[in-house]
């Protein structure tokens, strides 16, 4: 016997699964912005976002762009954090914020970067500029195809310090990317952005404070930058880093565009970030260069492979929802030697019941060398075989 629902209590009926179906899917706070975007980047994931891709003016935003590519030339030799940089007729007459530097200085790299983060200086900006890029247009050219390296597709940079511009656009997709992999492949550089005061000797004494305020409110906020012009609006880039049982030093983003004010940014900031550590927990399901899986190997040295990921391999999910997490993994068969040491071999499904969480890259976690004759013929029959 077939029992037939009426119409109206068959979809209450579907309104109720749907409903309890999504029941543990949490819903961000009200968010008094043009757009945001919350990340938590220790998990690789974003956890909410409001017209994430709407191209909108970075401001001041713009010089973590500029702080990449500087921290960049540090690390290649380029540049040196005590070497004294002059400051060109340019440099000296930037609009908008400044450090207050002059022609008559020599000033070191690692002040300028000071006066570029902390107090925003637009001067200290196009004087780092200059001597990366040799000019400041030069300059701006490597901001662009540095930002089409890390996959910032919305973005495009017209100077390295943020003044408003025609075409000089991102969006809050683009920023996360920049700021993770600014915090990723900088982190020796990161403590710049938690510096709360700082003034260069002789400049002065009232332009000295850090405008990110929850630098000032929460402990756990050590970054990242504000940013401000009339088309804008007032905007921010907060990090924070907070301890957990199961993870220390879980770290989430909040990327707020387009405020009100520059309390409000702080205030929406503080809220997206206090949603998502309450919200969401991060579950380690692997060490970084732990093995996920050893699968066969055939017509190699070895006889097998170790599959995983250099970083530890972790998932944010709904709170109290962890214990329901499984795995699934999909690679080629068979696996025919030889292999690179971090060459892609698998893939890494993670599911919460039957939603996909997360789906990461494994790869060889060490080299697979070809084996000789013998053992490759031997292999080759027993594939044939098969």
């Amino acid at each position: 016997m077939i029992l037939r629902l009426p119409r109206a209590l068959l979809a209450l009926c579907l309104a109720f699964c749907c409903a309890f179906a999504f029941a543990q899917v949490p819903v961000p706070p009200e968010i008094a912005a043009r757009s945001y975007l919350l990340m938590d980047i220790s998990a690789n994931q974003v956890l909410a976002a409001k017209d994430a891709d709407t191209p909108v003016e970075p401001a001041s935003l713009t010089k973590l762009m500029t702080a990449y590519l500087v921290f960049d030339a540090l690390r290649s030799k380029k540049i040196e954090l005590k070497q004294a940089l002059p400051v060109s007729e340019r440099a000296w007459k930037m609009a908008g914020s400044r450090m207050f530097i002059d022609p008559k200085m020599q000033v070191p790299v690692e002040e300028l970067i000071k006066g570029m983060i902390v107090q925003y200086g637009n001067d200290a900006t196009m004087a780092l500029a200059e001597a990366v890029g040799g000019s400041a247009e030069k300059f701006v050219e490597m901001m662009n195809q540095q930002a089409k390296v890390l996959g910032m597709k919305n973005t495009g940079y017209r100077n390295p310090e943020g003044l408003s511009a025609p075409g000089h656009v991102t969006t809050a997709r683009d920023l996360s990317i920049l700021s993770m992999r600014l915090i990723q492949d900088f982190p020796d550089h990161l403590s710049y952005y938690a510096i709360k005061k700082y003034r260069y000797e002789g400049t002065p004494a009232t332009n000295d404070t850090n405008r990110n305020m929850l630098l000032f409110r929460d402990p756990t906020v050590d970054g990242l930058k504000t940013g401000h012009t009339d088309a804008a609006g007032y905007c921010l880039i907060a990090s924070a880093k907070r301890d957990f049982p199961n993870l220390q030093g879980r770290r989430l983003l909040a990327v707020v565009l387009g405020a009100n004010s520059e309390i409000a940014r702080a205030n929406e900031a503080q809220k997206l970030l206090n949603w998502g550590y309450t919200a969401f927990e991060a579950i380690k399901l692997f060490d970084g260069n732990q093995a996920v899986a050893q699968p066969q190997v055939w017509k190699g040295v070895d006889r097998t492979v170790k599959l995983g990921q250099t970083n530890p391999l972790v998932v944010s999910v709904p709170a109290g929802t962890g214990g329901k997490l499984r795995t699934q993994i999909a690679r080629p068969e068979p696996l025919v030697a030889p292999f690179k040491k971090g060459q892609q071999i698998g893939t890494l499904r993670v599911l919460a019941g039957d939603q996909l969480v997360r789906e990461v890259p494994l790869v060889a976690l060490e080299p697979v060398e070809q084996a000789g004759a013998m053992r490759r013929s031997w292999d080759a029959m027993r594939l044939w075989i098969q």
